[in-house]
């Protein structure tokens, strides 16, 4: 995305949607909500990687 200091939009390249911060984080929270993966989630999906990482045989 293309940020535009006058009139402080992002503007998408590909397809010309023109979005403010507020309307980005505002977006991420649907998709967030929609996918249902929730903070506390995404730390136990981390978490369990991280243990899955760590537990390899080299």
């Amino acid at each position: 995305m293309l940020y535009l200091g006058s009139t402080k939009h992002y503007v998408c390249r590909r397809c010309g949607l023109s979005l403010t911060l507020q309307e980005i984080v505002e977006v991420r929270e649907k998709i967030r909500e929609k996918t249902g993966r929730g903070d506390e989630e995404q730390k136990r999906v981390r978490k369990e990687y991280l243990q899955w990482w760590l537990s390899r045989k080299k």
